[in-house]
């Protein structure tokens, strides 16, 4: 089953994009995943606006304030998982190391809270969003195209990352298990993400939690994007899971396509 209503305490439950233009970013998305935009205005005044999959929510997007814009903050996909308590999360991280960049905050549109959420820096330097679902419980689809199917961290200190999601969510991370030292993650006896030890060759990419998209066809999917204004890092490249690439979308903002051969939801 590809429908999700709720997730359980530690899994990925959301993916939103920060974007200058979101009207180009909505008409980019639209092309690649055939994705539909609705803007949503919440209580405090920002505007946000929600991407679907044949009618169901799968993603969303923002535009940056203006201290993000004065700090430099670059256009860029931001994981979420799912928690039952983000205050309880947030103090939690603390005490593991963490650095917190956005408090918790409820998110309400027309006075009902949609959900509480809190963005928090690992010691490694990875941004990470926590969610605590009120009426918005995530992503409507995962694992099918157009969804986003798999979360990855890329880190310079992975025996550290590992004691800290461990500590904090309960994951379960295995040992690396190939040449590269990828680990994965498990929640509940399920797959959960991965991580992947930074190597020189990856130049200055910084430590982050990446996203990945299922599509139909990857190299396809590729073609389009570099058709749209898109770039292609790396890839396409054949994975045990299927066949995957690294690329950018014409603002700047990195994320992953790709196709799964046997999906597990």
């Amino acid at each position: 089953m590809a429908r999700f209503d709720r997730y359980a305490p530690g899994q990925f439950s959301w993916v939103d994009l920060l974007a200058p233009d979101l009207e180009a970013a909505a008409k980019f998305y639209g092309a690649v995943f055939g994705w539909t935009a609705e803007a949503t205005q919440e209580d405090g005044g920002a505007r946000y606006v929600m991407l679907r999959k044949g009618g169901v929510d799968v993603a969303g997007m923002g535009a940056p304030t203006d201290e993000m814009k004065a700090a430099g903050v670059p256009p860029h996909w931001s994981s979420y998982v799912s928690v039952a308590d983000a205050d309880a999360t947030e103090a939690r991280a603390r005490e593991l190391g963490a650095r917190i960049q956005l408090p918790v905050l409820d998110i309400q549109t027309d006075g009902q809270l949609l959900g509480r959420m809190a963005v928090l820096v690992d010691p490694g330097g990875a941004h990470l969003s926590v969610w605590q679902p009120g009426l918005h419980a995530g992503s409507g689809l995962a694992n099918v195209p157009g969804s986003f199917c798999w979360n990855e961290l890329c880190t310079r200190d992975v025996e550290g990352a590992v004691a800290f999601y461990e500590a904090l969510f309960g994951w379960k991370i295995g040992p690396g298990d190939d040449e590269n030292g990828y680990r994965t993650i498990e929640q509940g006896g399920r797959l959960n993400g991965g991580i992947l030890p930074w190597r020189p060759e990856m130049g200055d990419v910084p430590p982050s939690w990446s996203v990945y998209f299922a599509v139909e066809d990857c190299d396809a999917s590729v073609a389009r994007i570099q058709e749209l204004g898109g770039q292609l890092y790396m890839g396409p490249v054949d994975i045990e899971p299927g066949r995957f690439a690294v690329v950018a979308d014409p603002q700047g903002a990195v994320f992953n396509v790709m196709h799964v051969d046997n999906p597990d939801d």
